[in-house]
């Protein structure tokens, strides 16, 4: 699998499947990809309806046919306007076209649905836990025993999510052996340091410092 970081929260899964998450491009100051970029997808998942994170989803299901997955509310709008969508809630684990999709806690707010939430997705045999917005939740020792991701996208940002001292205890508790920061430096309200985060992780994990647009292969 290839997964690619276009920059703030937003992945690209490449595998059997192409899986978006939180695909914010249109007024993404970091990313150097656009919505006319996405020729083909088949999942595009949105941890929450914040306009950072919700981004260009309905737009790029509307153009590639792909099926949008979110919490209930978020879904539900979703087929109000045509689209193909998969409503879960925390807790539920969906499986569409050979991608499964489990959805887990994380502490944020949001309009529809009310919450934000984390997912984890397995894709040929390799499991990414995006932990979408959130504060340090004891749920992150839950989400590594029961799910045993292979790679974590962790928030770093410090002002609307952890800290790098924060996440790096997410990285103890989930004791995920690979790990990238993300969801930092796309403002200034969020400027952050992963070199910081990097540190304070240590040997628990393998820290990978990816810039936007560029690609890890597992």
């Amino acid at each position: 699998m290839k997964i690619k970081w276009i920059g703030h929260s937003a992945l690209l899964l490449e595998g059997s499947r192409k899986v978006l998450i939180d695909p914010f491009l249109t007024g993404n100051p970091v990313s150097e990809t656009s919505v006319d970029d996405i020729t083909e997808c088949d999942i595009v998942i949105v941890t929450h309806d914040h306009g950072d994170h919700l981004g260009d989803s309905f737009d790029i299901c509307k153009k590639t046919g792909a099926t949008l997955v979110s919490l209930f509310e978020i879904a539900v709008k979703a087929e109000e306007e045509g689209l193909k969508a998969e409503q879960m809630n925390v807790g539920g684990t969906i499986e569409n076209n050979g991608v499964k999709v489990s959805m887990v806690p994380a502490l944020h707010t949001a309009t529809l649905g009310g919450t934000a939430v984390g997912v984890v997705v397995e894709l040929d045999g390799v499991s990414v836990y995006h932990a979408g917005d959130t504060g340090l939740t004891m749920d992150m020792t839950l989400i590594g025993e029961m799910y045993k991701p292979d790679i974590a996208f962790l928030p770093i940002d410090g002002r609307f999510t952890m800290t790098p001292r924060l996440a790096a205890k997410a990285v103890e508790m989930l004791k995920v052996p690979r790990v990238v920061p993300i969801h930092y430096n796309t403002f200034p309200a969020i400027e952050s340091s992963p070199e910081e985060f990097k540190s304070l992780v240590g040997f628990r994990s393998e820290v990978i410092i990816l810039k936007p647009g560029e690609i890890i292969k597992l």
